[in-house]
């Protein structure tokens, strides 16, 4: 099990790191450059397939059912359900295909003018906005009905609202106040709550614990990203923090709070029977590294010292969850530990065994009437 986690891990920073180039500078994205090329309909099905994947986002859609993997295996009992967990992580990948997609359909006379989206397939004219609506709606309607099929109700309905939410608050909310960048950290929550449904049933304290994680990384690495990219958000005339914060003071204060709100995650973990006293300090570890970039960040705001954080990030989040996964308590083993003291306590007490010393009981003594 530590063998396949630390391959994932692996395998995840190699792939996060080669795309860790979001924007490059001004200076070197000149207005010619800045005109999206036009190309023809992708017809064949290779072409086709790789529209697809761009419009599903296929990295950051792994990046979700990566997170969706960890909450199934945390919430699972001694024995993972394997079959269980490749149904949820496709429907959950089916979903965060459709918010993308749907997000670009939206965006797409925005992304004309951002150096980082004017090649996507909507921009350069590869699909229509009626086939990738098609597209999008169809990946909804199949990652939600396999979730509510494979897994439950409860799944299936984190799924659909998360789509909900991605596509019909955040998108929107990009071209209308700075505080779009939150709402998509409650988005980027979800995913470990709908993979720990999916394995237990339910939802209950130590569930939110990995969605909390997600929550508060996912500021910190935004904010680094939005630094380091503020012209290009300019271009396209989305409202960000990063471009009301002349200094980056205020940019980097938001991102090393929330790194700090990150430390007592793996206490509580620990108190909530999620993970053992071993995840504790690997993940305070973790966090004050994170929040020890983020410092740099403040202390001298700049695109470099916004890249080494936005670097952190990408390393944070996989060795967190690898660490989670390595030393989590199964369900089951928790639930069992806690009803064992109770059932100590209750032999203790009942009778036929008065010889028993309970403090303050005496089986002798006739109760009145």
């Amino acid at each position: 099990m530590r063998g396949s986690v630390s391959a994932v891990v692996r395998r995840t920073v190699s792939n996060l790191l080669a795309g860790e180039a979001p924007c490059t500078s001004s200076s070197s994205f000149s207005t010619n450059a800045a005109k999206t090329a036009t190309t023809k309909v992708a017809t064949s099905p290779r072409e086709l397939l790789t529209v697809f994947k761009q419009l599903s986002k296929a990295r950051l859609s792994a990046l979700v059912v990566l997170s969706a993997a960890a909450g199934f295996v945390a919430g699972s009992g001694e024995d993972v359900e394997w079959s269980k967990l490749g149904w949820t992580s496709f429907g959950t990948f089916a979903c965060a295909a459709s918010a993308n997609s749907l997000n670009q359909i939206y965006e797409v006379e925005k992304d004309k003018l951002m150096k980082r989206t004017r090649n996507r397939p909507l921009p350069t004219g590869k699909i229509t906005r009626a086939n990738a609506l098609v597209w999008a709606v169809g990946a909804g309607f199949v990652g939600c009905a396999s979730l509510y099929a494979t897994s439950n109700g409860t799944t299936a309905a984190l799924g659909a609202a998360n789509i909900a939410l991605y596509a019909g608050v955040y998108t929107p909310l990009k071209q209308i106040s700075m505080w779009n960048t939150w709402v998509g950290a409650l988005v980027g929550a979800v995913p470990p709550l709908m993979g720990w449904a999916a394995a237990s049933g339910s939802l209950d304290p130590g569930s939110f614990v990995l969605a909390s994680a997600l929550h508060f990384w996912q500021l910190p690495h935004f904010f680094s990203l939005a630094w380091i990219c503020r012209e290009d958000y300019s271009r396209g005339g989305y409202k960000m923090l990063t471009l009301m914060d002349k200094t980056g003071k205020r940019t980097a204060a938001c991102a090393l709070r929330n790194c700090v709100y990150l430390l007592p995650l793996g206490f509580l973990a620990q108190h909530f029977n999620v993970a053992t006293e071993e995840f504790t300090y690997e993940a305070a570890a973790l966090s004050t590294v994170m929040a020890c970039s983020a410092l740099v960040f403040y202390t001298r705001p700049s695109v470099d010292t916004a890249r080494i954080l936005f670097r952190a990030s990408l390393l944070h989040l996989p060795l967190y969850m690898g660490s989670l996964l390595m030393h989590r308590i199964p369900r089951g083993a928790a639930k069992a530990s806690d009803r064992g003291a109770d059932d100590e306590g209750a032999r203790v007490v009942l009778p036929p065994f008065p010889f028993l010393p309970v403090p303050g009981v005496d089986f002798n003594t006739t109760p009145k009437a």
